[in-house]
């Protein structure tokens, strides 16, 4: 069921990056999503959902971030895509009871190759993951390993967001840091056979500081630097991992 819902995740996402073009806004792609998961037979996981800061549940079926944004970017017709940007897609399902979760972050038409770097980077981090996955392995040692990899580039790994545990629910325990901490070292995480992961790199090309707009939602980085985003919904499997929304 949950490889079920990492397919439907998948098309989605494989149809947005196809229209992630100049002149095109991201409420047309917020519409594309929600019609193929009503085609699908899912449900959109972040329409609706309640902010923490305000009464404005969140209207979109995908979060579209550009640029600056990090996460939760409200689709806007006002939002209109051009060469140069990059943006972050989030999109989640549940169907028939399973989740699926995942993010890409793409350029948009002609990019700066320092903006190319980033996003390459951010989903070498992803590969680590999924190269180190499997049952016995210690998460501190893929997450220091994902947080070098950023590092060595000269960018910096956002703390203030990390991926998660996701199964019959969207956020489920554990947290899954994509970077070292005292409190990851001292409740770090053993991956088991049968456990299922989002896990999703953030990073920005300057500061890792990161502040939410008076929207409620939105999410951007304090000095205005780019930030990308990846992220695949994985399960721990014998001898290695499956990603289930490849």
């Amino acid at each position: 069921m949950l490889r079920k819902a990492g397919q439907v995740v998948a098309k989605v996402l494989s149809k947005l990056k196809e229209y992630a073009k100049p002149g095109v806004d991201t409420a047309e792609l917020d519409q594309i999503a929600l019609t193929m998961t009503e085609q699908a037979g899912a449900i959109a996981l972040f329409k609706g959902v309640p902010c923490a800061y305000m009464d404005r549940p969140f209207p979109g079926a995908i979060c579209a971030s550009i640029n600056e944004q990090l996460v939760h970017g409200i689709p806007s017709h006002k939002a209109v895509l051009r060469s140069g940007d990059i943006l972050s897609v989030d999109f989640g399902v549940r169907l028939n009871g399973y989740c699926g979760d995942a993010a890409f972050t793409v350029g948009v038409g002609q990019i700066l190759p320092e903006r190319q770097t980033l996003i390459d980077v951010t989903y070498r981090m992803l590969d680590i993951a999924v190269e180190k996955m499997a049952p016995g392995e210690k998460w501190s040692r893929i997450a220091a390993l994902m947080e070098a990899t950023a590092r060595q580039a000269g960018f910096s790994v956002v703390r203030d967001y990390v991926g998660h545990g996701i199964g019959t629910e969207m956020h489920e325990d554990p947290k899954v840091p994509n970077f070292i901490s005292r409190e990851l070292l001292q409740n770090d995480i053993t991956l088991k056979e049968g456990m299922i992961l989002a896990v999703e790199p953030m990073v920005n090309m300057g500061r890792a500081a990161v502040k939410t707009l008076p929207d409620g939602w939105t999410v951007v980085t304090k000095d205005g630097r780019c930030s990308a985003h990846c992220e695949h919904t994985i399960a721990v499997m014998a001898g290695g991992c499956e990603v289930l929304t490849a």
